[in-house]
């Protein structure tokens, strides 16, 4: 019977497996996965770590921002990577993440490889494993490494390691803004600043576990279901659906279920 390690336990198997790496790029979203896994190679590489944050135009701009803060925080060198719109994913389709992370990951790699660093670090956990996710194909394919989860660490264990080591530990997940569209659709760089637009404002108000899931002229509102009336009464004080609709949405819905990570992938795998 294998033993059960404590989140603990699993901490210190990663600073000993990030440590013999020697130098290592990590792909840094600025989300709570991968600022664990950048405050981990830090400690266990020092100075031999670089952070790169791929801006892509399907990047929330509020997540830039605080991967930025974060490497400065941390102070670990970091690089933003342009990368433009892969063509391959312009219509949306079910393996996007698949086609999306070994165009933005193929970009990354090369760029450690111009650093002299032979090593692609990736904040994949194990709850990622239950959620449709096509992408880690391709990041086995270009060989990059997922420490969190070849180590066994749960979300729960991040979120606790995090705030033990004083940072930020309580985060939403994060998703780039072509998953708050559904798939099949032709992607538009108009609408994904529209959602954004529309996200950074619901964020504004309070919100931060947020989703805008765009139906054409149907913005639909995912928050925590505890938080459903909170967003009927923001609307009362703050105007939402006004500030929707000047963005060119016609109708304005809340989701009575709540906000569900990857709630479009429900019918994609």
């Amino acid at each position: 019977m294998s033993q059960v390690l404590t989140a603990d336990q699993k901490y210190r198997n990663l600073l000993t497996a990030l440590g013999s790496l020697g130098h290592a790029v990590v792909a840094f979203s600025g989300g709570l996965d991968s600022t664990f896994l950048l405050h981990s190679a830090r400690q266990a590489l020092g100075n031999k770590v670089l952070a790169v944050t791929v801006v892509a135009p399907y990047t929330p701009r509020a997540d830039v921002q605080d991967a930025k803060a974060t490497a400065q925080a941390l102070q670990v060198r970091h690089l933003l990577l342009d990368a433009p719109f892969p063509e391959t994913i312009r219509d949306n389709p079910p393996d996007r993440c698949y086609r999306c992370k070994h165009h933005l990951f193929t970009r990354l790699v090369a760029t450690a490889q111009a650093e002299d660093i032979a090593r692609v670090l990736d904040g994949t956990n194990l709850d990622d494993l239950d959620d449709y996710r096509p992408g880690l194909k391709a990041l086995g394919e270009l060989g990059v490494i997922s420490p969190l989860l070849a180590e066994g660490l749960t979300k729960q264990d991040i979120r606790d390691l995090s705030r033990r080591h004083g940072l930020v530990w309580d985060k939403p997940a994060g998703a780039c803004l072509l998953s708050r569209i559904p798939y099949g659709t032709r992607i538009e760089d108009a609408e994904l600043r529209r959602i954004d637009q529309a996200e950074d404002f619901l964020r504004e108000l309070g919100f931060a576990a947020v989703r805008l899931r765009s139906h054409g002229d149907v913005a639909r509102i995912e928050v925590p279901r505890d938080r459903v009336a909170d967003v009927i009464e923001a609307d009362r004080q703050h105007g939402i659906y006004a500030r929707l609709t000047a963005l060119g949405y016609r109708h304005v819905a809340v989701d009575l279920a709540g906000y569900r990570m990857g709630s479009l992938n429900d019918h994609a795998s």
